[in-house]
């Protein structure tokens, strides 16, 4: 069977992209449409978006969970962190780290080469305290407490109106 390699090239280059966009949808979509995520950013200048694959019910195919945090995570292989403004697209890449046994498929040369994954991975094994740490400006533990006890305590504006018909 003959390969062109431009055809092959191309492939490549669309799949990488579509990865890519793929990420960035989901970071963009935990952003601004879930529920968690809006009501921390009305109380944070900023929330961190950590998404991890977990396998599907049918117990083969992969999707991507995203969550809205306030504090970093402890970094952890097959995960990829993000830290955002509240209200805006200014997202920053805090890690992007593939399974373990994907590594060496992202150094330079390898299909997947990615400069993001090669520096969260040299991060991840030599300097993790580092990867780990805080934002110079992220919120006190005792603030992050507050916020989230805030959230959790507060009924929505409807619920009165909810339980009053039912």
């Amino acid at each position: 069977m003959k390969i062109s390699r431009l055809e092959t090239h191309d492939r490549l280059e669309h799949f990488i992209k579509d990865q890519s966009q793929n990420i960035w949808l989901g970071a963009d979509e935990c952003l601004k449409k879930n529920p968690d995520s809006l009501k921390l950013q009305e109380k944070s200048p900023y929330i961190y978006i950590f998404a991890h694959p977990r396998t599907a019910d049918d117990g083969v195919s992969k999707r991507l969970l995203w969550q809205p945090r306030l504090t970093k995570p402890k970094a952890q292989t097959n995960s990829y962190l993000f830290r955002a403004e509240s209200h805006t697209d200014n997202i920053e890449i805090c890690w992007l780290l593939p399974p373990r046994e994907m590594w060496d498929q992202y150094k330079e040369g390898k299909v997947c080469e990615s400069n993001w994954a090669q520096w969260s991975i040299y991060q991840f094994q030599y300097k993790r305290e580092e990867l780990e740490k805080p934002f110079p400006d992220d919120l006190s533990e005792q603030q992050v407490k507050n916020i989230w006890l805030e959230i959790l305590t507060v009924k929505p504006k409807n619920e009165a109106a909810s339980l009053v018909l039912t």
